[in-house]
């Protein structure tokens, strides 16, 4: 550190102390001096970009020293609405609109704000009492029983047959 009691700013030459230094590729500057060398943004270590001693934002840098040439940097603005029609490429027509079925009514469901519904009550299932099994999301309690007996059933030890869910035991019972 110079005898002046700081090292000089990168910018304007003044010595910096240190509450006010701001450190970059070796240099010292000012808080107040830390700026975009084109457009006067404040800079840190994170937006900063240095080339050849003087420092700017990244935008800047990119426009200033990025890759130029056809599509670089344009934005959409720029963009052809052309669609080939001069090199012979026809457009397609659009068909007639189809309805999308889900496949997947939970994820439906969350995207819409609604919930799966339990095959047993019919009433919503919320995830806090969620619990599958047999494809279908049931209540843990009261409904994720066995249609036989009513034991409680988990979710590894259930057996089911066209949409409801036994235990294991009066599973086998049925087949036989």
């Amino acid at each position: 550190m110079p005898l002046g009691g700081g090292n000089k700013c990168g910018r304007c030459s003044k010595t910096v102390y240190f509450a006010e230094e701001v450190l970059c590729d070796g240099r010292s500057f000012h808080r107040s001096c830390f700026l975009c060398m084109v457009c006067g943004k404040n800079l840190d270590s994170t937006t900063v970009a240095v080339h050849m001693d003087e420092v700017y934002c990244k935008a800047c840098y990119g426009k200033k020293y990025g890759p130029k040439g056809y599509g670089y940097g344009q934005g959409a603005g720029t963009l052809s609405m052309d669609k080939g029609e001069s090199l012979g490429i026809k457009p397609e027509e659009p068909g007639p609109h189809r309805p999308t079925t889900n496949p997947n009514p939970s994820k439906l469901a969350q995207k819409f704000g609604g919930s799966d519904k339990c095959p047993r009550c019919g009433k919503s299932v919320y995830a806090a009492e969620k619990v599958m099994g047999a494809g279908s999301a049931w209540h843990k309690s009261g409904c994720f029983t066995c249609a036989t007996c009513g034991k409680s059933l988990e979710s590894t030890t259930l057996a089911d047959k066209e949409g409801e869910i036994y235990c294991k035991g009066n599973h086998f019972e049925m087949i036989w």
